[in-house]
């Protein structure tokens, strides 16, 4: 370990941070030390980083902004890839947007609502990066990111790189071929947007982040939706009926604005989390025969 690390900071492929705590990076403040953690400053960087680690068959995992994502309180092992500063370009070429892996979604929206384009109003307010709502075709409002990717530039598993369209990614609710037949993360993607109303277009933006802000307990360290919707019910009412609204573990509680969100309210654990999730699972079940399936990703050392 200490001689990929020293390779890499002799590389100087970007930030290279040893025994990092995850909990930094993401948006729920939970989780335990990367033993490396790299933010690589250019894509050539990322791929000479992708060179070094497999030269040396090491783990790695990539993260984005850390939202949806809830980190083992052991942290990860190997190698946490942040995909930051450094991928995160943004270009505007015709109709399409050319924008990097680890640009903000809700700057993105935000920026081209502004102009005057549309198709990206659904995602205002969802936190997280432009990769990883390809990933997990984040989506809000009746669409999603399926409904405005052209294509996205996947870097794999096996250290290889290649531009998939949306048939290729095969797109279902919250779902890619990239989360399990085919891991990977998006490095850059092409969105499609189309000339609007500028004020109608604003308008939209503002009432989706307004709806956004007055449902969802944003102002506390949280991931987002913690379950799929097990349509046709819906994860939040379900939650709220079976009485778990505002039930806590250690630190961990379910929200009392919204059912679908667990809080870290007081200092809380992964396993906190976890605990709390599979306290959902079995009360909602007993209740009312529904299997609940989590949304936000779990990663990390069991």
């Amino acid at each position: 370990m200490e001689k990929l690390l020293k390779e890499l900071q002799d590389k100087e492929v970007g930030k290279v941070l040893p025994n990092e705590p995850l909990a930094n990076h993401t948006t729920m403040k939970i989780g335990g030390p990367a033993d490396i953690l790299v933010e690589p400053k250019s894509l050539e960087k990322l791929q000479e980083t992708m060179k070094v680690i497999d030269a040396y068959k090491m783990k790695w995992t990539a993260i984005g902004r850390g939202s949806n994502l809830l980190v083992s309180d052991k942290g990860i092992e190997g190698v946490v890839i942040k995909l930051g500063n450094g991928m995160d370009h943004f270009e505007l070429v015709g109709n399409e947007v050319h924008v990097g892996g680890g640009y903000s979604l809700i700057k993105l929206v935000t920026i081209i609502s502004k102009k005057g384009l549309a198709n990206l109003e659904f995602a205002a307010g969802i936190p997280g990066s432009v990769g990883g709502a390809v990933y997990m075709n984040a989506g809000a409002h009746g669409s999603d990111m399926s409904k405005v990717l052209k294509k996205a530039h996947i870097l794999f598993e096996d250290g290889t790189m290649s531009w998939l369209t949306p048939e290729e990614l095969n797109f279902s609710y919250r779902t890619s071929i990239l989360q399990k037949e085919r891991p990977g993360i998006c490095l850059e993607a092409v969105l499609e947007v189309e000339e609007g109303n500028r004020e109608e277009i604003v308008a939209l933006l503002q009432k989706n982040k307004d709806y956004r802000r007055d449902t969802q307990p944003f102002s506390y360290p949280c991931a987002g939706s913690i379950f799929r919707n097990p349509l046709p019910d819906y994860a939040g009412q379900l939650i709220e009926k079976a009485g778990l609204k505002g039930h806590m573990i250690g630190g961990a509680k379910v929200s009392e604005m919204h059912g679908n969100f667990i809080v870290n309210d007081n200092h809380a654990k992964a396993q906190d989390v976890l605990d709390l999730i599979a306290f959902i699972k079995k009360t909602v079940f007993e209740k009312f025969g529904v299997k609940m399936e989590t949304e936000v990703e779990i990663i990390g050392r069991k």
